[in-house]
């Protein structure tokens, strides 16, 4: 069974036992968090679509890590200027580990 789920703005297609990054969650590592944003729950010919979310379906997922992604550099250069700006960012993520889907 599979699920499409809605969390920090984007959408995951996630199955049972898969580990994903996700945008950064509230909750501390070991812990369990609740997505109820279900936008499908389906396996085969058997699919509900919601409009725009399912009522009642929910996927329970255990927090296995928090942490920053790699740093991405943001660099603004104008020619014969003399003027050039350097950035960087790195990105926050909670790392999940899918437990269970209920429809």
């Amino acid at each position: 069974m599979y699920a499409i789920v809605a969390t920090g703005g984007k959408q995951y297609r996630v199955k049972e036992g898969e580990k994903l990054r996700v945008e950064k969650l509230n909750a501390e590592a070991g812990e369990t968090v609740e997505l109820d944003k279900v936008l499908l729950v389906g396996e085969g010919d058997d699919v509900k679509v919601g409009a725009p979310y399912l009522d009642g379906a929910k996927v329970t997922a255990k927090v296995a890590a928090n942490g920053r992604g790699d740093k991405v550099k943001i660099v603004k250069f104008r020619r014969r200027k003399h003027s050039r700006t350097q950035m960087g960012h790195r990105q926050a993520y909670t790392e999940i580990e899918i437990t269970g889907i209920s429809a």
